[in-house]
């Protein structure tokens, strides 16, 4: 992320195993958990809760991992909670975090993550919305522990954090169900097509450069922009455009929730957020030499490997932005394209 926008743009004790979270609020300030977990059982963390039909609500088993938890800085141990931070007021970004069907809950991929890495190390997750401004003010200044919130790696923020990586960075092309086009990894593809994009976004850049690629070949895109997501799914419905390209969670949580409509869409091909030569990828964001990516990163891992991390993009749409491995600090976005 830049988010889901411009330039690319949850228990008791620590000493007690984690429990279900669900009772988080979408304010800005500290989301206490609620429920109870047996004293050094396992958690139960309810991923999708809430989601209102974006995910399938998945109740996923998490042991705590003492070996994991010995790996956490000393002070976030005594602490015994997770501050975990989430960019997204004011509107959400669904289907990655949004205010649940309560009206109060935050719901979404990014958070069930951030509960599912709290309880394998035995902590309280305490889940802290802000603007996705704030959120970097919080991770500054020390309130936030750690980020799940979209953020993409980039050489830039390498400079002032440290990474763990959990999800592709991908964009996707939204057609009509019916439209039989596809993108087939090959811009040329796109000649000639009505394609709608955000002003002031990574796809947007991407997509400017095709077309001006095109337009040397004799051929072009047409462009289209509208004012918010509604209008421009208003317009592939009314089929006055081809396609939309956007991040793909945005296309997932849509392609879901028009599933029933007259008008059903699906996903006509990906394309990596940091372009043709290098996956761009999410991850944990943390203050550079907290120590906290490595110990995240390894948890994350073993969430991979016991097959909990894949539950989890399963019930958000999202198990083609997998990753093999949480890496920390990998390559990201170069300081030309950050």
């Amino acid at each position: 992320m830049h988010r889901l926008n411009p330039f690319r743009r949850t228990l008791t004790t620590a000493a007690a195993a984690a429990t279900l979270v669900t009772g988080l609020t979408a304010c800005g300030g500290e989301s206490p958990a609620v429920g109870t977990g047996a004293p050094a059982g396992p958690a139960t963390v309810a991923v999708g809760a809430l989601s209102n039909g974006a995910a399938r609500q998945t109740d996923i088993t998490v042991p705590v991992d003492e070996s994991l938890r010995a790996q956490l800085p000393q002070a976030v141990r005594e602490r015994g909670e997770l501050v975990i931070g989430v960019g997204a007021l004011p509107a959400g970004f669904p289907p990655l975090a949004y205010v649940g069907s309560d009206q109060k809950t935050l719901t979404g991929a990014e958070p069930d993550l951030g509960r599912l890495v709290a309880a394998t190390l035995g902590l309280k997750p305490v889940v802290k919305n802000s603007t996705w401004e704030n959120l970097f003010v919080g991770i500054d200044s020390g309130r936030v522990d750690v980020a799940f919130s979209n953020v993409t790696v980039t050489e830039e923020r390498k400079k002032k954090y440290e990474f763990a990586s959990y999800r592709q960075d991908n964009l996707a092309f939204e057609v009509l169900k019916d439209n039989p086009w596809n993108f087939g990894g090959d811009y040329r593809n796109l000649a000639g097509k009505t394609v709608a994009v955000a002003r002031g976004t990574n796809q947007e850049k991407i997509l400017l450069e095709w077309q001006a690629r095109l337009r040397s070949e004799g051929k072009d895109i047409d462009v289209k922009y509208f004012p918010d997501s509604s209008s421009t799914y208003l317009a592939l419905s009314g089929k006055k455009i081809d396609i939309t390209f956007v991040p793909n969670p945005s296309s997932a949580y849509h392609v879901t929730q028009a599933a029933g409509s007259g008008t059903p869409t699906r996903n006509a091909g990906r394309f990596s957020g940091a372009g043709e030569t290098l996956q761009g990828l999410i991850a944990a964001t943390a203050k550079k030499d907290s120590k906290l990516a490595g110990p995240v990163a390894a948890t994350i891992n073993h969430l991979i490997r016991n097959g909990q991390y894949a539950k989890l993009l399963a019930a958000w749409n999202l198990s083609e932005e997998a990753v093999e491995t949480s890496e920390v600090d990998p390559p990201g976005l170069p300081l030309t394209n950050s």
